[in-house]
């Protein structure tokens, strides 16, 4: 381990700088109050982040809707809640002005919770469903979005990463399952409008440099219909629209992708690779380099699910554990233009100073994941999110929550 390293390296992001290669995933936590504004558990959490000093920090998944959404307690970026994420945005400043913040915008559509919210769809998925949307419903949500964006500009943030990804409205507009015949679905040109439409509008209305707009993709959902896939009831893997995707991304102002796998409420083990059985690493990998190998060197991509490689303490077969760590992997990827930058979603809550304490050589001191998996389980019953293999108070709460109503049916979001 030595300066010299990829992962210590700073790179541009857009007219932007990101000190290292190290970037904290967009994860859900379930702490906002009423009204989406963030808590003094929210400070918690990116405060621990933000001394942490990663290259970029992707704020959780926030809410452009409060009708439709996910979590019960999920933050919102409407305008009733500019004023709170403006003293939020000012005060990570004061525990670390280097990290560059972007927020994931999001919209949850079929994924919405039918006990708070309501579920609306594009075409009712088996298992999910929910009211089914039109085209004017579409031209408002662009307009929230875009709104969405401007706070965030205002708000004092780097930046958006607009969510296409892990089967959230976009992912539902973007799928060959979206075959009804409107303005927003059937062709390709149709499925891909709410996606470019967006950029096109931030690029024309925010028009600042110094603001980068990006979006996590989810190159492949892994089940019939779902992204890169050949049809609207195939299971056969085919990610050229996926591809075409970030391309179209990168020609609309796109600074960053985040490449994803799978769809967390249908294919939970491809988005997160399971610890029993972490093979599906090597899809995320290759995913990263089919995007990489297909956008301008300037277009920054970011790999993700690396947390389930820990310190190669993991259960991957025909590796030396020297050679199966997220630190090598980390390093190798980079210098082999799999990826430009690595995210750490699950390993941001066993250790948020994970950056940190590799750039000061303090890696004996890192808390790592064990990819358990009972943050997603915290995630799914509506609590506060948090690592229940190192801190105490979330594992006593996941206690508590067991005995009070049984294990999960399914680990899925």
């Amino acid at each position: 381990m030595g300066a010299s390293d990829p992962v210590f390296q700073p790179i541009k992001v857009g007219s932007l700088t990101a000190t290292n290669r190290f970037v904290i995933n967009a994860m859900e936590c379930c702490n906002a109050d009423t009204e989406g504004n963030p808590t003094e558990k929210t400070y918690e959490r990116y405060r621990t982040l933000f001394e942490g000093g990663a290259g970029i920090i992707d704020l959780e998944a926030i809410t452009v809707q409060w009708e439709s959404r996910s979590r019960q307690f999920q933050l919102s970026v409407m305008p009733h809640n500019q004023k709170a994420l403006t003293k939020f945005v000012a005060e990570m400043r004061k525990v670390n002005p280097k990290p560059l913040l972007v927020w994931q915008l999001t919209h949850s559509g079929e994924l919405s919770h039918t006990g708070f919210s309501r579920r609306v769809c594009v075409k009712p998925l088996p298992g999910f469903g929910g009211d089914v949307i039109d085209e004017e419903y579409i031209d408002k949500t662009i307009e929230q979005f875009v709104t969405s964006a401007k706070i965030a500009h205002d708000c004092g943030a780097d930046g958006v990463d607009f969510k296409n990804c892990h089967g959230y409205l976009d992912s539902q507009l973007l799928r060959p399952y979206n075959d009804r015949k409107w303005k927003y679905g059937g062709s390709w040109a149709n499925r891909t409008r709410f996606t470019y439409t967006i950029y096109e509008r931030l690029a024309k209305e925010i028009n600042d440099p110094k603001f980068i707009v990006g979006s996590k993709v989810s190159i492949w959902e892994g089940f019939p219909g779902g992204q890169g896939t050949t049809g609207p009831d195939s299971p056969i893997l085919d990610i050229s629209e996926s591809i075409d995707l970030v391309k179209g991304m990168e020609a609309r102002g796109g600074k960053f992708i985040i490449v994803s796998v799978g769809s967390p409420s249908i294919t939970l083990a491809k988005s997160q690779p399971d610890k029993r059985i972490p093979d599906d690493i090597y899809l995320h990998f290759t995913f990263q380099k089919a995007v990489r190998d297909a956008l301008k060197p300037e277009t920054v991509v970011i790999g993700s699910a690396y947390s389930v490689l820990n310190n190669g303490k993991n259960e991957l077969q025909a590796r030396k554990k020297e050679e199966s760590s997220l630190w090598y992997w980390a390093n190798r990827n980079i210098r082999e233009h799999v990826t430009d930058m690595v995210a750490i979603g699950r390993q941001s809550f066993a250790d948020g100073q994970l950056p940190r304490k590799f750039i000061e050589g303090k890696e004996s001191e890192i808390r790592w994941c064990t990819a358990c998996d009972n943050c997603i389980e915290l995630l799914i019953r509506q609590m506060p999110v948090g690592c229940t293999a190192h801190d105490r108070e979330y594992s006593q709460a996941m206690k508590d929550r067991r005995k009070q109503e049984g294990e999960l049916a399914a680990l899925r979001t």
